[in-house]
Formats: C-alpha cells, structure tokens, sequence
C-alpha cells in the first residue's frame, strides 16, 4: 500500500477539546430541581468548568421543569454536553404545550423571572419540540475549559 494518500491532519480548533457529556433524569419536584443543580455543578467541576452562570442557568430551568413541566410519574432530563468552549446545558420535560417566554412579571409577582436570568447570562438559549410530547429549554454558555 502507498503513503502517498495519507496525510496528518490537524483537528478543526472546535475539537481540540474532548466532548463532554453527562445525562440524569430526576423527579420534577422541588428536591429534584435542588438535586440537578448540585449535581450539575459537581460533574463542571471535575470537568474543571467553573462558572456561576452555568450554575444559575441549570438553576433556572431545573425549577422551571419541576414547577412549569411537571407530570405526575414522569421525569424530566438534566443534559450537560461540552464541545470545544461551549456548554449546552439542556432540561426536558414532557409539558410541551407549555412554552416558556423571557417576560418580566409584574412588580408584585414572587416569581416568574427565570428565564430573564438565563437570557441574561447565556450566550444563546432556546425551546425545541419533540414528536413525543415533551420540549427541551437549552442554553449555551461560553466556558473556560482546563487541560
């Protein structure tokens, strides 16, 4: 067989980086919310990720699943996926007649500010759909990643 086909070729800057993943599923209550978060942040930090807005944001929409998408008897997904410098933080649900909306409440509302955080600390974030009703909510956040 001849080299002269084969050439070394560097790897496009984006996967200089390993992907990362981590997967939970949880109960959509206040204890599961609690539960993603702390996880979440304990699987950043063996990644090395250190951040405070990926741990609000996967505050955020953990609470607004266990609150907003709540099922009885079904879960909902706590995603974290890391390419190159960007962290998809992603919680699915099964309410997708449910869309969320970044809106301030009113002044005398107690909650309902959540995704306002999200849209102010994510570089991106989105709603996506399933033939199987469920939605995804998902935020991107450019990350510092250790070698």
């Amino acid at each position: 067989m001849s080299d002269v086909n084969r050439e070394t070729v560097e790897p496009p800057a984006e996967l200089a980086h390993p992907t990362l993943a981590f997967m939970v599923l949880l109960s959509p209550t206040r204890r599961g919310a609690r539960l993603a978060r702390l996880l979440a942040t304990e699987q950043l930090r063996t990644w090395g990720i250190l951040t405070d807005a990926a741990t609000h944001v996967i505050a955020e929409l953990a609470a607004n699943a266990a609150t907003h998408g709540r099922v009885p008897g079904r879960n909902f997904r706590l995603a974290l996926n890391v390419v190159g410098d960007t962290l998809r933080v992603e919680v699915t649900d099964t309410r997708r007649e449910r869309l969320p909306e970044a809106q301030l409440p009113g002044e005398e509302s107690e909650s309902g500010r959540g995704l306002v955080i999200v849209e102010a600390v994510a570089d991106r974030w989105g709603v996506s759909s399933d033939a199987v009703p469920r939605k995804t909510v998902w935020a991107e956040i450019t990350v510092p990643v250790s070698d």
